[in-house]
């Protein structure tokens, strides 16, 4: 089996640096690509730590320049890539007549316009291996969510970027798949939790009772999805979406 090489973007924390590091310990060396160089050096650390190989890599996933360079860097330092994790993104929540055209825009540019210029700049590569997984992070919120119309908008939309990616890409033996994860503890989840004057313990367990399985949701989870979507087996899965969210969601 030829070494696979993948970019996980957004990879400093949360579930880009737990699927970083699961797609290590699949034995693929891995991009670790956040906004600055620097941000990923832990995810790197542990990735070598436990004996992998990865390096970081800083750039603005809605610039175009930038991306190109970051994905030219991995080819050249690690082989070229042919599994990528759009995983980047960012909220700006609030009610529609709070939100600002910035808060819309920084939120499209992140999420969708990122995973277009990742999903570009990579594809040439699977194209030549005849082999390629792009894995794109959508959300439950892609059903709609109060104050976050922005982040909702983007995530469905993300939805609809993978299933045309499927179609058009199938034919060079690669697939494209999302992972739309429910309430899961991040960084991101914390931040959501004190915008309401909530504390994080207490948001987290009112969510759990919510849930079918009764938890909630950690990074581990959406890393074990992506390293099966990003594998050889996965090969006739294209064009799906996948909620990791502990139970059906209407």
């Amino acid at each position: 089996m030829p070494q696979r090489i993948a970019i996980v973007t957004g990879a400093a924390r949360g579930i880009g640096a737990g699927t970083a590091k699961r797609l290590a310990a699949d034995g693929m060396h891995v991009g670790v690509l956040d906004l600055g160089e620097a941000d990923g050096a832990q995810t790197v650390a542990e990735i070598e730590k436990a004996g992998g190989r990865a390096i970081a890599v800083g750039a603005d996933v809605s610039n175009a320049e930038q991306v190109s360079a970051a994905v030219e860097k991995v080819a050249a330092d690690l082989g070229e890539p042919t599994v990528l994790v759009n995983n980047a993104g960012v909220t700006r929540d609030n009610l529609l007549f709070k939100m600002s055209e910035a808060d819309w825009d920084t939120v499209m540019n992140v999420h969708l316009k990122g995973a277009f210029l990742m999903s570009r700049a990579c594809q040439k590569h699977m194209v030549e291996a005849r082999f390629g997984r792009i894995i794109s992070l959508s959300s439950s919120s892609a059903l709609g969510n109060r104050g976050q119309a922005n982040y909702s908008t983007a995530k469905a939309g993300l939805q609809g970027f993978t299933k045309t990616l499927a179609i058009e890409l199938g034919q060079f033996g690669v697939t494209a798949n999302a992972i739309a994860p429910g309430f899961i503890v991040t960084d991101m989840t914390a931040a959501t939790a004190a915008r309401v004057g909530v504390e994080f313990a207490d948001f987290q367990q009112a969510a759990a009772a919510r849930i079918p399985v009764r938890r909630v949701g950690r990074p581990e989870d959406v890393a074990h999805v992506a390293s099966f979507l990003a594998s050889e087996g996965a090969g006739f899965v294209s064009g799906q979406v996948i909620y990791v969210a502990g139970g059906p969601l209407c």
